[in-house]
């Protein structure tokens, strides 16, 4: 199965890739969005749509990340693909679409957003539940559906 590869600092991650719509730059600033979760970026405009943008260090209870010099940036918006409603979520870098065969589960308690652990070039990958990270996003707002999430 085909899975978009993206990093949270140095670790890496996968999505499937029937998950993703599109990967983007993120904007300079987000709009910030009253009330809003402390995992939430904020909101952007793609071309006419307004996207809820997570953080998904915060997300998955990573704590904060590295300082990088604003100059030397790579973030990305990781657009997941979930009907109507538009829900981005933002990671260090993207690497690209590799085939992941492999996924076993992951050792210890896991967050219901991670499916397991794969093995790609010699690196681990953490493959992610599209799924697990959408219902943490509802979660993280309380279990309610706001209008930040809809589409």
């Amino acid at each position: 199965m085909r899975h978009v590869i993206f990093r949270l600092d140095k670790d890496r991650y996968a999505l499937p890739l029937a998950a993703i719509r599109e990967v983007v730059v993120p904007p300079e600033r987000f709009t910030r969005v009253p009330r809003a979760p402390p995992v939430v970026s904020g909101v952007m405009n793609l071309r006419g749509r307004v996207v809820t943008v997570v953080e998904l260090r915060g997300l998955l209870g990573l704590g904060p990340g590295v300082p990088v010099d604003p100059k030397l940036r790579t973030d990305r918006v990781v657009l997941l693909d979930r009907g109507r409603r538009d829900l981005g979520l933002l990671v260090s870098d993207v690497d690209g679409i590799d085939s992941i065969e492999k996924v076993t589960a992951a050792p210890g308690k896991s967050s219901p957003a991670v499916r397991g652990v794969a093995r790609l070039r010699g690196w681990a990958v953490t493959v992610l539940d599209p799924d697990g990270v959408d219902g943490l996003v509802v979660q993280s707002f309380g279990g309610v559906s706001t209008p930040a999430l809809r589409g």
